[in-house]
């Protein structure tokens, strides 16, 4: 594997986890991001109102509770949102977070 750093398996998914990941509205941008392109997307391509250093601490924190998956294409980390996963560890979940309505409602913070 090499660079690609750890991600955790389902089973260690943990709700506390995954809803204080989802607290900040910027890492909630980043799933919203990556759910409305389907498709994945470098670190440096998301529209986040933080400084690079910052947007490195939400990567770390959505990878950790397992919303995330990172892997590198050359110099590039990539993004991959992680619902199959999350669907079967939390139905709906995501689901509920990614509407257009609940996009509308989640203003940034910048």
């Amino acid at each position: 594997m090499g660079r690609t750093p750890p991600h955790p398996e389902v089973s260690e998914f943990g709700l506390q986890q995954v809803l204080e990941a989802l607290v900040d509205p910027v890492r909630r941008s980043i799933v919203t991001q990556l759910d409305a392109s389907g498709a994945d997307i470098k670190c440096g391509d998301f529209d986040i109102p933080v400084s690079k250093s910052t947007a490195t601490h939400h990567f770390n924190v959505l990878r950790e509770a397992g919303l995330i998956r990172q892997y590198y294409v050359g110099t590039a980390r990539m993004n991959t949102l992680r619902r199959d996963e999350m669907d079967q560890a939390f139905p709906g979940l995501l689901a509920a977070l990614t509407t257009p309505q609940a996009r509308a409602a989640q203003p940034l913070a910048g």
